[in-house]
């Protein structure tokens, strides 16, 4: 286990779950970077928040931080990662935030299960080994369909970074308690018209591109409010 300090955070993580690189990011203050400036800037206190591929829980403790435990619900796919995530919670006193073990797939996803693809940098596992390097550890993961997730968890922000299985939920219809959406789009694995594609299914849910907040690979989406609202 090693132990990490962040923007006030305090993360331990297995030693076994992390890489020279991602010890470099999480050091050097890179790590989750553009998420978290986003998260500050736009989180307000009474927000509920849905953290989809929640890792080591930085984000999920920075928001708890702001909203209180309570209101913050941790998604990770990694079996690894699962007893991290929730012991880094509550040694950043949000231990009653809702932990869940699961991947996230599409409301069209028929099995109850999904193959996941677990690499030695957290970070980097997937539910795909398309764009994954080197060797992986498979495992069979409750899968956990996005608009189940939406309508029992209620959120206001979702924070959504599931290593390239992000395109295949934004052509859902996301409901109208979901005000912002905090995304990192992988460039490196989807081309310009899954990108495309990306932008489209939000905004055909009445989201939005928000400029402050976005920057580089992460995307902020806001709801649209109506003229007369």
């Amino acid at each position: 286990m090693q132990e990490f300090q962040l923007n006030g955070i305090n993360l331990h993580i297995p030693t076994d779950c992390l890489t020279e690189t991602l010890i470099q990011a999480i050091t050097s203050g890179r790590y989750e970077q553009q998420e978290s400036v986003a998260l500050e800037r736009h989180l307000r206190p009474d927000d509920r928040v849905l953290d989809l591929g929640a890792g080591a829980g930085y984000l999920s403790s920075l928001a708890a931080g702001i909203v209180g435990g309570a209101n913050v619900v941790s998604i990770e796919a990694g079996p690894q990662m699962i007893a991290a995530l929730q012991a880094n919670l509550e040694r950043n006193e949000a231990a009653d935030a809702t932990v869940v073990h699961g991947a996230v797939v599409g409301n069209d996803f028929a099995d109850t299960h999904i193959e996941f693809h677990s690499k030695q940098a957290f970070w980097a596992s997937a539910i795909t080994s398309e764009n994954a390097e080197g060797n992986s550890r498979v495992s069979r993961v409750p899968a956990l369909r996005i608009g189940g997730l939406l309508t029992e968890h209620q959120p206001s922000v979702v924070i959504l970074d599931i290593e390239g299985g992000e395109a295949r939920l934004c052509d859902t219809s996301w409901p109208d308690h979901v005000r912002l959406l905090i995304m990192e789009i992988h460039s490196k694995i989807y081309s310009n018209q899954v990108i495309r594609e990306i932008f489209d299914g939000m905004s055909r849910s009445g989201m939005t591109y928000m400029p402050w907040g976005t920057r580089g690979e992460t995307v902020v989406f806001q709801r649209i409010t109506p003229p007369n609202a």
